[in-house]
């Protein structure tokens, strides 16, 4: 049976829709994969909890750390902690920290699971830093805290440094402290303002051409404290330019949700690894495609990732800050949690003809794994907006 649903077109009309009669994408057991591949997992609140959504901070322990097992299971790493579970966006530092803590802890039970965990400064509001030695203490806060619990860490942009540094050399200063004390390498991490506003001109500039100089000097001084840096600027150009500079063994992680299936291929110069938003709605057709790259199939890892680009685009369309509400709601048609609620009350962050069009994007992808549940839901999204589905 064809199942149909009315759904708002962009016109203003209320139009049929008949979904797709697409298998999903079958994802063998994972074999091992010729690029590292994280996913920046989101978290799932908890709906029930007593806290005003705006101000307080609770998630659904089971299901946030449920869903990282998924993900380890399809043989992906798990970026924790990132701007994808919401951090400075709704989750707060002490909440984090638990996040981390338990993800540590769940990832023990998977051999050889990837897990690194984002390490900041949101403790410290913007306009409470002082001088940089006041941003120093609050990445050295973090960094000891992860240490200790057991995860790698990923240094994240600060929007205290970004607020308070006068030009390149206070980068410089603040991450040639950072690394020197770092116990393993770190993975770096290059936020474009389209993701935060608040972290326009990083690395000293709003130019992408000397910020790069200046993020490539930092890893040049400190090349065996740094794994790799992690850029999402949304230009596969910036991207290639600044991958073939990087020093010999330090990797790109591709943060560009626009271009991820060219870059993660390469070409005869080189290739990107992932650390990427979008795997954690499409982790299981990023499963099947690395998969299939690492077995010499490149027309398979280009057909399977192909129809994923335009559901990508559509969730990272600006204001591309609103992305993890379409992330979240892809988890809760495929039935990985209960409800369609976010930290911050962000499920409100994106309006009816969005989940509209991304139902489309994701049903055409055939990355709905439950059919007739993700049906169901977006009937249930349907009518608490007053169309009767």
């Amino acid at each position: 049976m064809v199942l149909r649903l009315t759904l708002p077109a962009a016109d203003g009309s209320l139009q049929s829709y008949a979904m797709k009669d697409a298998s999903t994408v079958m994802v063998p057991p994972p074999r091992a994969f010729n690029r590292i591949a994280y996913s920046a997992a989101h978290v799932v609140a908890d709906p029930r909890a007593a806290v005003d959504p705006w101000l307080g901070c609770a998630l659904d322990w089971d299901a946030t750390i449920a869903y990282r097992r998924h993900l380890w299971s399809l043989g992906l790493g798990v970026a924790e902690a990132m701007d994808t579970a919401q951090r400075g966006m709704g989750l707060d530092w002490p909440t984090s920290l638990e996040l981390i803590r338990r993800s540590v802890a769940a990832a023990r039970e998977w051999p050889g699971a990837l897990l690194a965990c984002g390490c900041g400064t949101d403790q410290l509001a913007p306009q409470d830093a002082r001088s940089l030695d006041d941003v120093v203490r609050a990445y050295e806060e973090q960094m000891a805290a992860i240490e200790a619990a057991g995860g790698r860490l990923i240094l994240m942009c600060s929007r205290a440094l970004a607020r308070i540094a006068r030009g390149p050399d206070d980068y410089v200063a603040v991450y040639d402290r950072l690394l020197r004390q770092a116990r393993e390498p770190v993975i770096l991490h290059w936020l474009g303002e389209m993701f935060d506003p608040a972290l326009a001109g990083y690395w000293g500039s709003r130019e992408v051409a000397p910020a790069m100089d200046t993020a490539l000097a930092v890893i040049r001084d400190h090349a065996a404290k740094v794994d790799g840096i992690k850029i999402s600027l949304l230009d596969a150009g910036h991207e290639i330019t600044m991958r073939r500079r990087l020093p010999s063994g330090v990797r790109m992680y591709t943060g560009d949700d626009f271009n991820y299936p060219s870059l993660i291929a390469g070409d005869e110069h080189g290739h990107s690894d992932a650390l990427l938003g979008i795997f954690d709605a499409i982790a299981p057709a990023a499963s099947a495609a690395l998969g299939a790259l690492a077995a010499g199939d490149r027309a398979r890892f280009d057909a399977i990732l192909a129809p994923t680009l335009p559901l990508s685009r559509h969730i990272f369309q600006a204001p591309t800050r609103f992305y993890k509400t379409g992330v979240v709601f892809m988890a809760w048609l495929n039935g990985h949690q209960a409800h369609f609620t976010m930290v911050g009350g962000q499920q409100s962050a994106r309006s009816l003809l969005h989940f509209a069009e991304l139902f489309r994007l994701a049903d055409a992808a055939a990355l709905l794994d439950d059919p007739d549940l993700a049906w169901r839901r977006m009937r249930t999204l349907l009518a608490l907006h007053g169309v009767d589905g």
